[in-house]
């Protein structure tokens, strides 16, 4: 029979693409990796990794092996969650990855809440892009994560994720005081669509989401400046370079120099949390999603 060990050591270099990472990912060393992968190669009579440059990559035989392996894999942590979901503990420890706003917004609360009601629970919680999240949460290097997107550019979920919804969020116009429009009720896009934007890096889902939808107004945006943090974006416009969207969740100190102006129509993003279908019943994971909610309602 082939040994389960010897598949997750497989399993590991696959999803990692080399054995030091996949050691690192096992807290094993990679002489360990190889001499496991060995003993496997040696019981299914087939080589499951190819040198690749100074790396390694699956065979064909790796890589149906390692499908195999993951499915495997899945159904024991099934059975782990449904272990755990008989003893009604919520205990050990989760992983998190949250999105910068989401962490300062609504992890305070739900962490606290987490404290007080499970005290046997440890979370670990993580600052991390939506894409970065999703990527370690099918790799299972995180047990949950907090995700977020906008009504009008949804996030592409994989197979195998359960979500739940956290929190809608909407986002505001920041203005500098002496622009024509700080002082209205409401401002539309449109109005906009010839200033200077200040966004996110490139690449961020917020800065895709920007372009798509200025795009949308019928002409190309034009972003001066990029700053990941919201701090600074409001510096910049302090300084009267240009206009940034300000979300509400984990809003902090506006500068004097600044409007914030709401968007007609309203700009809505989701946040939601994340898990793998396999672990739907960990006691753990049920009572963090339900804290961050909760945080989300408060």
């Amino acid at each position: 029979m082939i040994s389960l060990d010897r598949l997750r050591s497989l399993h590991a270099v696959g999803s990692y693409g080399s054995l030091h990472a996949a050691a690192e990912a096992l807290n094993v060393t990679a002489s360990a990796i190889s001499q496991q992968i060995a003993k496997l190669e040696r019981e299914v009579g087939e080589p499951l990794l190819e040198r690749r440059g100074r790396g390694v990559a699956l065979t064909d035989a790796g890589q149906l092996l390692t499908g195999h392996a993951e499915r495997a894999l899945s159904v024991l942590r099934q059975a782990e969650a449904e272990l755990d979901a008989r003893r009604a503990v919520v205990a050990g420890e989760l992983r998190v990855g949250a999105f910068a706003t989401a962490i300062r917004g609504l992890a305070p609360g739900a962490l606290r809440t987490l404290t007080m009601e499970h005290p046997q629970l440890q979370v670990r919680l993580q600052e991390m892009e939506p894409f970065e999240a999703i990527a370690l949460l099918e790799r299972g290097d995180i047990d949950l994560a907090l995700a977020q997107d906008w009504s009008n550019q949804p996030l592409r979920i994989p197979e195998g994720f359960e979500r739940a919804p956290v929190y809608d969020d909407i986002a505001d116009i920041a203005l500098p005081c002496d622009h024509p429009l700080a002082t209205t009720d409401a401002v539309a896009l449109s109005d906009l669509a010839g200033d200077a934007w200040i966004s996110w890096r490139e690449g961020s889902i917020c800065h895709d989401w920007l372009m798509l939808t200025l795009r949308a107004q019928g002409r190309e945006p034009r972003v001066q400046h990029f700053a990941l943090e919201y701090a600074t974006q409001l510096s910049l416009v302090n300084a009267g370079l240009g206009a940034a969207v300000l979300p509400r969740l984990g809003r902090g100190p506006v500068p004097d120099g600044v409007r914030v102006v709401p968007v007609k129509p309203a700009l809505t993003r989701q946040v939601y949390a994340l898990w793998r279908s396999d672990a739907t019943r960990r006691t753990a994971i049920l009572a963090t999603v339900a804290a961050f909610c909760g945080a989300g309602s408060v």
